[in-house]
């Protein structure tokens, strides 16, 4: 298959794959794989792949095309073509969870192409979480049909969980179930699994627990199918909650023990931090002091390995809603703190800083 006729093929592919027939566009693209003799149309049906497994939560097989993808960019001996597909080998493990080999990758990425990489705070400022899916939202809707429904989907996806955490269920609500209908269409279901999960923490937002549990059921049920463990700790992390409001206490910690071997096993200290904070509350509600004394111990040694405090009052971020602003250095602050010191720079690094960020 030359050139001319892989282009071809590559292109009908993308067509079926819009067109919501996925595995059509699989098998299409695998012949154009095992008979094409272009290297380049070779790589890009690589990348048509890894995308498509990406979006259907077939994690291995992405990584095993991710792995071909980087023999082919070395056969081109493109440095742009090999840092495209050591990205493409990163968020492959990133999606298995397998952490250091995601940094490794990265750190190839920045090292072959000098880039930079822009730091995310799982902070508590809903105000600003709400604002950047919103924009999303609007320039999907700016750029009419010829954007992919997959961006919509996502757009509204975090909108629903940043409603949420505002208490806008109504709205949360809303644009969760636009995101699911869109993700059940394209049987994306990755998506699928967060859409439940964020059904369940609507439903347990309004103290409505019975209807939480299946949804929390289903959500884990995918995430096991597709290997997010991430996502298995946030389930948990719901239903431990949902245990707390009916006052199960011992099996909200039966939950907490399921998340917290995740959490130790993926390193996942956020997940950690949450964990603490939870069998904080446990404990002191069963007035058992020396487990309340370890996690109120264990909660602020997570705080300060992840320096998740502001750099200026020394109050930790994250346990509610704050406004939080980011100066050009990637230091975090509390807004507030930030107006009050001006434009005298980093209190952290001492670098000025005459315009601040956004988280």
């Amino acid at each position: 298959m030359g050139q001319d006729q892989t282009k071809q093929q590559i292109e009908k592919g993308l067509h079926l794959y819009q067109s919501n027939q996925t595995e059509k566009a699989l098998r299409v693209w695998m012949r154009v794989l095992e008979k094409s003799a272009d290297p380049a149309g070779r790589f890009r049906v690589l990348g048509c792949l890894i995308t498509a497994h990406a979006e259907m939560g077939r994690y291995k097989d992405m990584l095993k095309f991710a792995v071909v993808q980087i023999d082919t960019a070395r056969e081109l001996e493109d440095p742009d073509f090999l840092t495209e597909s050591y990205l493409n080998l990163a968020r492959s493990n990133e999606k298995l969870c397998e952490f250091q080999k995601t940094i490794s990758y990265c750190k190839t990425c920045l090292n072959m192409q000098g880039t930079t990489v822009s730091q995310q705070l799982n902070g508590q400022d809903y105000e600003k979480a709400l604002f950047f899916p919103c924009k999303a939202a609007e320039l999907v809707n700016d750029y009419g049909k010829g954007w992919s429904l997959k961006y919509r989907a996502m757009s509204q996806y975090h909108m629903a969980v940043a409603y949420r955490k505002l208490g806008r269920l109504a709205d949360a609500m809303d644009c969760c179930e636009e995101s699911m209908k869109i993700a059940l269409q394209h049987g994306d279901r990755p998506l699928q699994a967060l859409c439940l999960l964020c059904f369940a923490d609507i439903h347990r937002s309004r103290r409505d627990v019975q209807t939480a549990f299946p949804r929390y059921d289903s959500s884990m049920s995918i995430m096991t199918e597709i290997g997010n463990r991430l996502g298995l700790i946030q389930v948990l992390l719901g239903v431990t909650k949902c245990w707390m409001i009916q006052k199960e206490l011992d099996k909200a910690l039966e939950s907490i023990e399921k998340a917290q071997e995740l959490a130790e096993g993926l390193g996942n200290k956020l997940g950690l931090l949450k964990l603490h904070c939870l069998c904080e509350r446990i404990y002191r509600t069963k007035e058992q002091q020396q487990e309340l004394r370890d996690h109120v111990v264990k909660f602020h040694e997570c705080v300060e390995e992840m320096e998740l405090y502001c750099g200026m009052c020394g109050e930790s971020i994250g346990e509610k809603n704050n406004q939080l602003q980011a100066l050009p250095c990637s230091h975090f602050f509390h807004l507030k703190c930030l107006q009050t010191n001006g434009t005298r720079g980093c209190p952290n690094c001492r670098r000025l800083s005459v315009k601040p960020g956004y988280v």
